[in-house]
């Protein structure tokens, strides 16, 4: 399936020779069940995509021979890579992704369409929180989320809780997306 985003992440080769795989952020079919009591479950499938802001950040203070030496190049930009984002993509972004309708994630309304904030342990043994703001909508007849960022943040973002289901009912029944209940 051809889809509107990156589908398959090349690795960084940083200046020292070591490789970073990213292979993990390929796009990839996810489905997400809710289950009801009595009822039928009902499943959604979602092909997911991550933007290269998942694994780079902008570093306005560096020198030019800086940003050139941690240059990423993706298809429709290039950014520094960023050490401390691949770590927390690698080991927490996949997983919260793959458990979006989960009660341990907040999904929020931040302005830009959906968010979502997790508590996570960095390596230091620090717990920040992870922001991972997305975007659902329908190409093709599919159902698609990309993930725009993920970066750490010392405080939770955003507010009021949105229902990671109803985000998918409303995108299948072709319903506005919801939004933050107070605004």
């Amino acid at each position: 399936m051809i889809l509107d985003e990156v589908m398959q992440w090349k690795a960084f080769e940083a200046e020292d020779g070591t490789i970073f795989d990213l292979s993990f952020l390929d796009a990839k079919k996810v489905t997400y069940t809710h289950s009801f009591a009595g009822k039928p479950d009902v499943s959604y499938d979602f092909w997911v995509t991550y933007s290269c802001h998942c694994f780079t950040k902008d570093y306005p203070h560096q020198s030019e021979a800086e940003q050139q030496a941690l240059a990423y190049v993706s298809p429709k930009e290039t950014r520094p890579f960023c050490q401390q984002r691949y770590i927390l993509a690698r080991q927490h972004l996949c997983q919260i992704v793959e458990n979006l309708a989960s009660a341990e994630y907040t999904i929020t309304d931040a302005g830009y369409g959906s968010y979502i904030t997790a508590k996570v342990l960095t390596d230091d043994g620090e717990t920040v929180w992870y922001h991972v703001p997305f975007r659902v909508y329908r190409e093709r007849k599919k159902y698609r989320l990309h993930v725009l960022s993920a970066y750490p943040a010392p405080e939770r973002r955003g507010g009021g809780k949105i229902g990671f289901f109803k985000i998918a009912y409303n995108l299948r029944m072709g319903k506005p997306l919801p939004s933050n209940p107070h605004k």
